[in-house]
């Protein structure tokens, strides 16, 4: 019998620890299944992020690295610098990126690091237990904001994508969505596109992925889905929002 589908030879059968309808299963798949694709498998570092990725190097059959809360994008530069012919990636959330590493990451982007970056944006704290992250919506309930969030106090939601698109070393920065098939297919061709604007030493790359999380939100995954889809999508349009071309 033909095989039509199997799992990417980039991820390893160790279970994931996720929560149940969590998005971040289907993007470890598709960052999987472009390495392979791409046959970068024996030549990639992976390095991962503090918050619910901290357990990616069970999942992901390459060279790992776990970086300090928020560093990643430093780590990933040092990996880089060190090894130029190396495919480097971070995996990152939107609290370990947007908050405390949000200086490291505004910096790999105007020096242009030749890394990629996989930024999963659930809008909240996922492994602490939900608290308020940069990219909560105003009016959402979180642990940390029981009567949802007020600009006058938290500020308003950062918009990370738009935000490096402004600087020069910035290459190629998409935003895309997981809530639908559409929308993991359209992932798949950015994230693949991030690597391969890696390969030709473009610059700093960066797929902001918008993802649900049905625990910390408090709904069920396919109400999670259609609230990402019917909220964060509109205050976080998806799309290509910056492609410099070699």
């Amino acid at each position: 019998m033909q095989t039509v589908f199997e799992r990417p030879k980039s991820l390893t059968d160790h279970p994931f620890h996720y929560c149940p309808g969590c998005s971040h299963g289907v993007v470890h798949r598709l960052v999987a299944e472009c390495i392979d694709e791409l046959g970068l498998r024996e030549n990639t570092i992976g390095v991962y992020a503090v918050g619910c990725v901290v357990l990616g190097h069970r999942y992901f059959n390459m060279d790992c690295i776990g970086a300090a809360h928020g560093r990643a994008p430093a780590t990933a530069t040092g990996i880089k610098r060190m090894d130029p012919e190396k495919t480097v990636f971070t995996y990152q959330g939107d609290g370990d990126l947007a908050a405390i590493g949000m200086a490291e990451i505004v910096h790999a982007s105007a020096r242009g690091e030749n890394i990629t970056v996989v930024f999963v944006n659930n809008g909240i704290y996922g492994m602490t237990g939900g608290q308020i992250a940069p990219t909560t919506l105003l009016g959402e309930i979180t642990t940390t904001s029981p009567y949802g969030r007020k600009a006058s106090v938290e500020g308003y939601p950062i918009k990370v994508a738009e935000l490096l698109a402004q600087n020069e070393g910035s290459a190629y920065i998409a935003r895309t969505s997981v809530s639908s098939p559409a929308g993991v297919i359209q992932t798949k061709k950015a994230i693949k596109k991030a690597f391969q604007v890696q390969q030709k030493k473009l610059g700093f790359s960066l797929v902001e992925v918008l993802a649900a999380c049905p625990t910390n939100w408090g709904r069920a995954p396919v109400e999670a889905l259609k609230w990402l889809d019917e909220n964060m999508a509109v205050y976080y349009p998806v799309g290509e929002i910056k492609v410099k071309e070699a």
